[in-house]
């Protein structure tokens, strides 16, 4: 997963960005997903992105797209 912003834990910050690269190895995805912090975050819900290579989280409105390894 590629992020720029992390909370002070080191885990990314949720929320904070409107789009997200992930790769095979972050399936299946989840928004927040599990490096995110989840103090701040809405409910965890899965994303199907495996067959069109793009996902939108319906609570954040985050874009997530899926890029080989």
């Amino acid at each position: 997963m590629t992020a720029e912003s992390t909370a002070p834990s080191g885990l990314i910050e949720p929320n904070a960005q409107n789009r997200y690269q992930v790769t095979r190895g972050d399936l299946p995805l989840s928004c927040p997903m599990p490096g995110m912090s989840l103090w701040n975050s809405h409910p965890k819900v899965y994303l199907p992105i495996e067959k069109t290579g793009t996902a939108k989280c319906p609570y954040c409105g985050a874009d997530y797209s899926l890029v080989e390894d």
